[in-house]
């Protein structure tokens, strides 16, 4: 599985088409290294890009925990899927957002890519700048979620 670590500043092209961050590129763990899924977040106002195979686990997940002949779990599944596109890298390691999708977000021309784990956030620049958490209350939030748990080497 693919880690992303950092956040890279970006320019959209008149074609919609964004450089793929060498980094990240060095940092694909994927028998499928150019190609992604893209879609709109959940809770916040930006893309998710996912390698394929992090797509793959993702859905792997939403089988076991859904069924599509319960009303409010495919009013759940349509939402989750709306949007989603499948992109691929070109051979100038740019990748064509759709239109539609970053209009969603309100990215114009400049993109914050952001590594989360085993995805990558897709924001506007100002929109990513504006959701930084003050220092005190990241603390707050980390001790709230990783307090309790125990770290052990093995």
């Amino acid at each position: 599985m693919s880690s992303f670590i950092g956040d890279y500043g970006c320019k959209v092209d008149e074609k919609g088409r964004v450089l793929f961050p060498a980094a990240f590129k060095k940092q694909i763990a994927s028998a499928s290294p150019d190609r992604f899924v893209v879609k709109k977040d959940i809770f916040e106002s930006c893309l998710v890009l996912f390698p394929i195979e992090e797509w793959e686990r993702q859905n792997t997940l939403i089988r076991k925990n859904t069924n599509p002949y319960n009303k409010e779990h495919n009013k759940f599944l349509r939402e989750f899927y709306r949007g989603t596109a499948e992109v691929t890298l070109d051979s100038n390691s740019r990748l064509l957002l759709p239109k539609r999708l970053l209009d969603l977000v309100g990215a114009e021309r400049d993109l914050i890519l952001a590594g989360m784990d085993g995805k990558i956030e897709i924001w506007a620049k100002d929109k990513y700048e504006g959701v930084r958490t003050g220092e005190d209350d990241f603390a707050q939030l980390a001790e709230k979620i990783m307090g309790s748990t125990i770290i052990r080497d093995e």
